[in-house]
């Protein structure tokens, strides 16, 4: 079969590899989708920890080729999603339900092969079924759904609620969505690029402001703001310095920033601590996507979140290497990488 292979910092091959087979939990999934992360360029930089030589791609969703001897529940050809984030289930993070915090955690496309790849091979216990009518491409949502998911869960937002997202990728076009479901009714995505703030307002932001046309705090915050002294929660989900900076002065005294963006390991900001002890600003991150997976599941498969509005395009095994060591062009949102082209 054909697998794309990071065999270190800057080394990515799309290579012919042995086809795996599964064991006896674990299901040998044809994959017809595979979504491409920011944590996969991070990856390729040596920016994130991995265990290279391995297959990447974390955000997949496929059919069930074949079955290990112990699998229940699952039979060849159902469409599932795979949750790539394995825990031990046995350390003190995993007893006390902190399951993303796993002491032994090895997750699918960072430290075994993942879905980049014609087959990829997944846990019984990390499986999750979808509809067989599903859009195919759809699938491989549910990953970075799921992570939106445990940020919202954070962030706690309340019915009538004013929320801001910080960034435009996917996570945050995700993020905009979930905010809306959660009853929020003010949400504001900033973000530089226009395409993205039109495609925000397409999938419920009530409003988006563009951070090269002024001061983010004073659009939004400021007394001819859209929301003077500041709103409830703020979603940081570009991953970028500037903007988790932002994040606190545009939240309000007793207010939530929830930081949901991936940024380079060994990257630092300057923060301002007597201004978060004065306005007793709950400062929170959010990391991977505990418990979420299936919820994720269940909202694509019912319908609840646009999807195909953040379709970019697809390429091919062949074309991903190329893709994912290179910075997403203007206007992209969701690459996927289908095997089957």
């Amino acid at each position: 079969m054909k697998a794309m292979r990071l065999d270190g910092v800057g080394r990515l091959f799309t290579r012919e590899v042995d086809r795996p087979s599964p064991g006896p939990d674990e299901l040998l999934i044809r994959v017809e989708a595979c979504g491409v992360c920011g944590t996969d360029r991070h990856l390729f930089h040596g920016e994130f920890p991995c265990t290279p030589p391995v297959t990447l791609g974390h955000e997949f969703s496929g059919l069930v080729e074949e079955m290990g001897s112990s699998v229940t529940g699952f039979k060849v050809g159902d469409r599932i999603t795979g949750d790539p984030n394995i825990a031990c289930g046995r350390c003190s993070h995993c007893i006390e339900g902190r399951v993303n915090l796993c002491r032994n955690l090895c997750a699918i496309g960072i430290h075994r092969d993942g879905g980049f790849a014609d087959y990829v091979l997944v846990p019984q216990r990390q499986a999750f079924l979808l509809p067989q009518g599903l859009n195919p491409m759809h699938g491989a949502f549910c990953e970075p759904l799921a992570c939106c998911l445990h940020g919202i869960d954070i962030a706690d937002i309340r019915s009538g609620a004013s929320v801001v997202v910080l960034g435009g990728g996917v996570i945050g076009l995700l993020t905009v969505q979930l905010a809306r479901l959660a009853g929020a009714t003010n949400v504001i995505l900033s973000t530089r690029q226009a395409s993205r703030r039109k495609l925000a307002e397409d999938v419920g932001a009530t409003a988006s402001v563009d951070p090269t046309k002024g001061d983010v705090g004073e659009q939004i915050c400021g007394p001819q703001g859209l929301v003077p002294g500041g709103v409830d929660v703020v979603l940081e989900c570009a991953g970028v310095g500037e903007t988790v900076q932002q994040a606190t002065r545009l939240v309000r005294p007793g207010g939530t920033v929830v930081i949901v963006g991936v940024m380079p390991q060994g990257e630092t900001i300057a923060i301002e601590p007597f201004d978060l002890l004065f306005r007793e600003i709950n400062l929170r991150t959010s990391f991977l996507n505990p418990f979420t997976h299936g919820r994720a599941a269940a909202l694509i498969a019912n319908g609840s979140i646009e999807i195909e509005k953040l379709i970019s395009r697809t390429v091919s095994l062949d074309e991903a290497s190329n893709v994912v060591s290179n910075p997403p062009a203007p206007g992209d949102v969701k690459i996927l990488v289908v095997p089957a082209r």
